[in-house]
């Protein structure tokens, strides 16, 4: 296994470089399910970074308590202050997502966002069977992704900007993995069935509901 990645010196910066690169279109990528989320009560949310999204979820869902997984001290802290008067109910785990063990926590939700990017095929699938005790069939596990379409767009624009992104993170986090997961065949071997799908900017970005498969 890779020794994780150190996204601690982009705590502080982290949301200008995405609005620079991006603008809101990850943004809108991570809440684009949010409505379908408000009778959640216990979510596991896996490295959230900075916690926009965590403390957006709060926000708009008074009742749900969330778990937040994450190598990063600094972007732990940096969650737990966007949460503000929210963050009592938040329990940070400072650790790295391919070696904890959920114990027998059960969550009705599951997050994702941008973050199986950091993993690798087989990491991904071993996450999501670990995980899958902890949910039921009401569980949603919500993922935000890059992909790469077919076609021209996917050849000329996609892959040599996701290849880019990859060499970006290396130099700064020391991040390993060079290319993007299978991460939809990983979670259909895990017991996962993608429920909706929307991709934007031309597909390069997709948000994705899954539940669990019945068996």
């Amino acid at each position: 296994m890779n020794r994780s990645p150190n996204f601690d010196r982009l705590a502080s910066v982290y949301r200008w470089m995405e609005m620079a690169t991006f603008g809101c279109a990850l943004w809108h990528c991570r809440c684009r399910f949010l409505d379908e989320l408000r009778n959640c009560r216990t979510a596991l949310v896996l490295g959230d970074g900075d916690g926009r999204f965590t403390a957006r979820l709060l926000q708009e869902n008074p009742h749900v308590r969330v778990e937040v997984i994450d190598t990063s001290k600094a972007m732990l802290r940096a969650l737990l202050r966007n949460a503000g008067v929210h963050r009592h109910r938040i329990s940070v785990h400072h650790a790295d997502a391919r070696q904890w063990l959920p114990g027998t926590s059960h969550y009705d939700l599951v997050v994702s966002h941008f973050f199986l990017d950091c993993l690798s095929t087989d990491e991904v699938t071993a996450l999501a069977e670990r995980l899958r005790p902890c949910t039921s069939d009401q569980t949603r596990w919500v993922v935000s992704e890059f992909a790469i379409p077919a076609g021209w767009f996917g050849r000329l624009v996609a892959q040599p900007l996701v290849t880019s992104l990859y060499l970006a993170f290396r130099l700064l986090t020391g991040l390993r993995v060079g290319r993007l997961p299978q991460h939809r065949s990983a979670l259909s071997c895990a017991g996962f069935v993608l429920d909706q799908d929307f991709p934007s900017l031309d597909g390069l970005l997709v948000s994705e509901m899954w539940v669990r498969a019945l068996r």
